[in-house]
């Protein structure tokens, strides 16, 4: 099929898309997915069930319902409460073609533990993750020729970062001969840390003295009480992020140039810092320069996740539609724009 005749077939039907996962992260999803026209949000999943309409779901109705109640279980009429949402969802809703997953990966095994349902369904589509640490990532990449086998696309490290900054600093390392350095800085400022609690989790495991297990096992208070340390900011540094190893698949630079840090201020939804990427390298002449790509502070956290997540599941389905299954990251594979 010709590339206009995929284009077409995209503008024609809209892609039905899931959200498996809503937290803040999740919410976030809805709201992004609710006015576009190429892309039709039919199904989400959390913990405790998960609701499922084929001509929509209200992300309003949706929000309320897991806000007071507590799941998507109780959404009327398209809820239902289930010990094993995401295998349930995955049954009844052959007709999705992609699904987001906005999943905290605690522990350090879900995602991959998340793929292998798909795998073991039959379904075929395309899968999106945000993947943050390198490990994880690693995981998903060993099952790579199981997803080919089934016929799944999947897309990892499709966030922020990893994700729109990994892509950025595989666009910038073309002007150059050698990357000397790939650094990433982020800054994150959100007004209620309960609204990404799992989020918040994920990056105090990269505060020395903690990891992903540690973290996971917090209780809310002890969250608390760390943040009141603090005063709600979390300084992150050489992070271990799956930029590098992105990075050094697709062949820019080894693992060990990429470093990645940040700044979280969890009582204020100002960014703390601007989030940037710098790739620094040496030209054909000889030259020693650095590219810098910077996002704007007004776009949220939010905002900079869930766009690029389903650019990525967009563009994963133009390769499933042509018959193109396995594993692609952000960095060999350019996110689609959707309207």
């Amino acid at each position: 099929m010709s590339a206009e005749n995929i284009t077409g077939l995209l503008d024609s039907q809209p892609i039905r898309v899931g959200v498996l996962g809503f937290g803040g992260l999740g919410q976030a999803a809805a709201r992004v997915l609710s006015p576009k026209q190429q892309m039709l949000w039919v199904a989400a999943a959390d913990q405790k069930g998960y609701a499922y309409n084929s001509e929509g779901l209200n992300p309003d109705a949706c929000i309320a319902a897991y806000q007071s109640q507590g799941s998507l279980g109780y959404v009327e009429p398209e809820g239902t409460l289930s010990s094993r949402s995401i295998e349930d969802l995955i049954e009844k809703a052959a007709s999705v073609e992609g699904y987001f997953l906005a999943l905290p990966n605690l522990p350090n095994t879900f995602m991959a533990e998340v793929a292998r349902q798909f795998i073991a369904s039959g379904w075929r589509g395309v899968l999106v993750d945000a993947l943050k640490r390198t490990s994880a990532m690693e995981q998903i990449l060993a099952l790579k020729d199981e997803l080919q086998a089934v016929g799944i696309t999947y897309m990892t490290g499709c966030g922020a970062t990893p994700g729109l900054l990994t892509a950025a600093a595989a666009l910038a390392a073309q002007s150059y001969a050698e990357i000397h350095s790939v650094k990433i800085e982020f800054g994150v400022g959100i007004a209620n840390w309960e609204a990404y609690r799992a989020t918040i989790r994920e990056d105090i495991a990269h505060m020395p003295g903690y990891n992903v297990e540690r973290a996971r096992a917090m209780t809310d208070g002890e969250v608390e009480a760390i943040l009141d340390q603090t005063n709600g900011i979390l300084s992150l540094e050489n992070m271990e992020h799956a930029d590098d190893i992105m990075l050094e698949l697709a062949g820019i630079c080894p693992r060990d140039r990429v470093t990645v840090g940040g700044v979280v201020d969890t009582r204020n939804p100002k960014k703390p810092l601007s989030t940037n990427v710098k790739v620094t390298g040496r030209t054909f002449e000889g030259k020693i320069s650095t590219h810098t790509f910077t996002l704007g502070d007004e776009t949220s956290m939010a905002a900079n996740v869930t766009g690029p997540a389903f650019g990525y599941l967009k563009a994963g389905v133009s390769l499933h539609r042509r018959g193109i299954y396995g594993l692609f990251t952000a960095a060999e594979i350019m996110p689609q724009f959707v309207r």
